[in-house]
């Protein structure tokens, strides 16, 4: 059911389509190379499409603010929705926060989606991290403590995990070891690939601590099977967002920041970090920002400066780069080839009057490759981003409608984000 509503737009756009165009001559997209295994490239073509049961009544969205020009709609219901993966036959697969991963067929279709499908389950919860390899077909699923490696066909809607091709978390939590520290475990996975390399973004076990087990408040980097890990970002407290720039193959990581700092710091990023040589160090939790020292006495010389900033405690969940050739029905216009979509959850940090700081959205950032259109200002973490979706909260500051989660792009040019707050996926298009 379609809802079509307007709000204000920041005038980025203009230069984000020259930027756009820009990228699209002069830099590839990155693809399937040459020694590509054609067999299983077939086997993930998007030339089969998925049979499905017919979705039924669904909701239409909340009463949320869209940028001018654009339809949103719900197409799946699906509890405590977080990340997203778009599959080349215009399926779409949905983690969650409990143990299961669903897809929902035909989600690119004209009409409505199919229902929802469950795909698999973990044993651990939350199966939160996925990611796809078109390469491949690989389909890479991650729980609290293991990742799973899945072959993938176009048309399948279920499969086995299978054994783990890796184990994380497998140490003790800070504060197992140590009394003193607080107890804010994070338990999620993010997946990514780039580049050939799988990607995991492993949560911290603490608000601020030195951490015990060496995998945790890390990016890991590893090969399709497993093998070869090594630790690619450290002290990065909890990198939930993650997504590869098609244009140029650089893996982005959004990280969230400490609590109990002054207020409204620090801001949370989102950086390129493969650009980065060897293993990058985020500084969590003596430096955070421009090599910004919280802890007396900090060396922050050598910390990791991110590219994009965004407000304190906005906490991004997801990112999805939008490809500067896209193509397809519903592809967005020009202004946004390139850039990347965030979702933000919103805080749980309240100020004197009980108000959220930061409300939940979807924020657009225009991109030139992997520099962003408007660089940092480190007075003010609202320049670089405009707002695709808001309205997630209401004048009150109090009432939240829905907390956007994963984000990804379809075949054909859809934009998909889940809320996992009404268990959501909804599908943005022109129009």
């Amino acid at each position: 059911m379609n809802a079509r509503v307007t709000a204000s737009w920041i005038t980025v756009l203009g230069t984000a389509a020259a930027c756009a165009s820009h990228d699209a001559a002069s830099v590839p997209e990155a693809g399937v190379s040459s020694t590509t295994d054609a067999v299983a490239a077939r086997r993930c073509s998007g030339a089969v499409h998925t049979s499905g049961a017919p979705a039924g009544s669904l909701p239409k969205p909340p009463a949320l603010t869209l940028a001018a020009g654009f339809t949103i709609e719900v197409i799946a219901s699906v509890a405590s929705a977080r990340q997203l993966v778009a599959l080349p036959n215009g399926d779409l697969l949905v983690s969650t926060k409990g143990s299961d991963v669903w897809i929902v067929p035909n989600a690119e279709a004209s009409g409505a989606a199919a229902a929802p499908i469950l795909f698999t389950s973990g044993p651990d919860v939350p199966v939160q991290g996925i990611a796809f390899q078109p390469e491949t077909c690989t389909v890479a699923i991650a729980s609290q403590h293991s990742i799973y490696a899945i072959a993938y066909s176009d048309g399948q809607t279920s499969a086995a995990l299978g054994a783990p091709i890796a184990s994380i978390r497998t140490g003790p939590v800070a504060h197992a070891v140590d009394a003193s520290v607080d107890t804010d475990t994070h338990m999620t996975t993010s997946l990514a690939f780039s580049n050939g390399k799988l990607y995991a973004g492993v949560g911290s076990s603490c608000n601020a601590c030195v951490e015990v087990d060496p995998t945790r408040a890390t990016v890991q980097e590893m090969n399709i099977d497993g093998s070869g890990r090594t630790t690619k970002a450290t002290r990065i407290r909890n990198a939930i967002a993650m997504a590869t720039n098609p244009a140029t193959g650089t893996l982005w990581v959004g990280g969230a920041g400490q609590d109990e700092l002054p207020l409204g710091h620090p801001y949370e990023f989102f950086d390129a970090l493969t650009v980065h040589a060897g293993s990058a160090d985020y500084g969590w939790p003596a430096c955070e920002e421009n090599g910004h020292a919280y802890v007396a006495g900090a060396d922050c010389s050598a910390t990791a400066v991110p590219r994009v900033e965004l407000p304190a405690y906005s906490t991004l969940i997801g990112a999805a780069f939008y490809p500067t050739a896209q193509a397809g029905a519903y592809a967005f216009p020009a202004a946004f080839r390139g850039g990347v979509f965030l979702t933000a959850h919103g805080s749980w940090h309240t100020l004197s009057n009980h108000t959220y700081y930061s409300p939940p959205r979807v924020a657009y950032l225009a991109m030139h490759g992997d520099t962003p259109v408007t660089p940092v200002d480190w007075n003010d973490p609202t320049k670089q981003w405009a707002e695709l979706v808001g309205g997630f909260q209401l004048a009150d500051g109090i009432t939240r409608i829905g907390r956007p989660t994963g984000a990804a792009v379809g075949v054909q040019g859809s934009l998909f984000v889940a809320d996992d707050q009404n268990g959501y996926v909804y599908r943005i298009r022109p129009g």
